[in-house]
């Protein structure tokens, strides 16, 4: 990244400062005291509620994580039509979609539906998933890996297969005595959303999975966790695995310019209940475990802080410079208006500043 995008580096601002940004949301709920998220219908309509209110306010997407067998959003094709037929600019996404758990051919229908609802503005993050709430989860939905196969590489397979029928060639046999007229030539899924096959992310943790998503034409997404393969601060590592990717990309000679994002946690604290919420995460720091056994892990450090102080940390963010697309981590069990409160304050304190609006 250049300088110049932002006060800390005073020659001007460049184009490539400017960053898309979209909140991301877990979708937790729970009968508890202290959520405004009580029940699954409170998840589902304060998210159709909260990405509208983003897109009036100036977001630039909606994303959500996908989760089974836990209080938390699970099948997001349902939400994410009904948040593009209530949008108009708003992008649409998710951060990620599990692909052990899907039908790959069903996906496509649904995914095409979702994006011709919204008029192509789907954004679809897919991977092969996080450890689950259930041991092998995804047999309980019919699936197993094949042959010589584990789960991981059942994952990618499945994300190959879905990526191919994303092209809208035909495939499959028609029957010579249909119930309706058939086109000719062999029959593609319908219906067919043209140019999403380039709107898919891949969720990479590693270096080696960053490559592979470039090699097959995606786009990447890295969250607040990945794999630790240098002992180096989170930010610096996943500012090196994106610059392994666009140079993967660039070798592998696609015609077009990959898009990047990268999560935060980043809390501006301008008042007392933004105090209340997270003055305690002004200190924090990355850290290092285990999210499977034997992979050591690091996780990205929040950003809590008066707006001043806040704009000087996120400006050594090495990764944040390097991607074109921030996601922030919305914490939405404290209800639509403050999570609004949450976004709007980055856009007015912090994003200009930075050069990202």
């Amino acid at each position: 990244m250049p300088p110049g995008c932002n006060k800390y580096f005073p020659v001007k601002k460049f184009k490539w400062c400017m960053k898309k940004i979209g909140f991301l949301s877990f979708g937790h709920w729970a009968n508890h005291p202290s959520y405004r998220v009580r029940s699954a219908s409170d998840t589902l309509l304060q998210s159709i509620d909260l990405a509208v209110a983003a897109e009036e306010a100036g977001i630039d997407g909606a994303y959500f994580r996908v989760h089974h067998y836990a209080q938390q959003l699970a099948s997001p094709f349902p939400l994410l039509s009904a948040i593009g037929a209530k949008t108009s600019r708003i992008e649409i996404g998710t951060a990620v979609i599990d692909m052990r758990y899907e039908n790959p051919l069903y996906m496509v229908e649904d995914a095409g539906a979702a994006d011709l609802i919204s008029r192509g503005r789907l954004q679809l993050g897919v991977s092969r998933g996080s450890p689950e709430q259930v041991i092998d989860g995804w047999r309980y939905f019919g699936y197993k890996p094949d042959d010589g196969e584990d789960d991981v590489a059942m994952g990618r397979r499945k994300t190959l297969e879905f990526l191919d029928k994303l092209k809208g060639v035909g495939f499959a046999q028609p029957n010579p005595n249909p119930m309706f007229p058939n086109p000719p030539g062999l029959l593609r899924l319908e219906p067919y959303s043209e140019g999403l096959r380039e709107r898919i992310w891949w969720g990479a943790a590693s270096n080696a999975t960053a490559v592979w998503a470039a090699e097959h034409g995606m786009n990447l997404q890295s969250s607040t966790l990945k794999e630790d393969e240098s002992g180096k601060p989170f930010h610096v590592q996943q500012a090196e695995q994106i610059r392994v990717y666009k140079e993967a990309w660039k070798k592998a000679g696609h015609q077009r310019e990959p898009r990047v994002s990268v999560s935060r946690s980043v809390f501006a604290i301008v008042n007392d209940m933004d105090r209340y919420y997270f003055g305690h995460e002004a200190e924090r720091s990355d850290h290092v475990g285990f999210i499977e056994k034997n992979k050591r892990a690091i996780f990205g450090r929040s950003y809590a802080a008066e707006p001043e102080q806040l704009i000087k940390e996120l400006a050594k963010d090495e990764a944040i410079q390097e991607a074109d697309t921030l996601l922030l981590t919305v914490p939405n069990t404290l209800g639509v208006d403050y999570n609004v409160h949450v976004l709007k304050s980055v856009l007015e304190y912090v994003a200009p500043e930075l050069g990202w609006r």
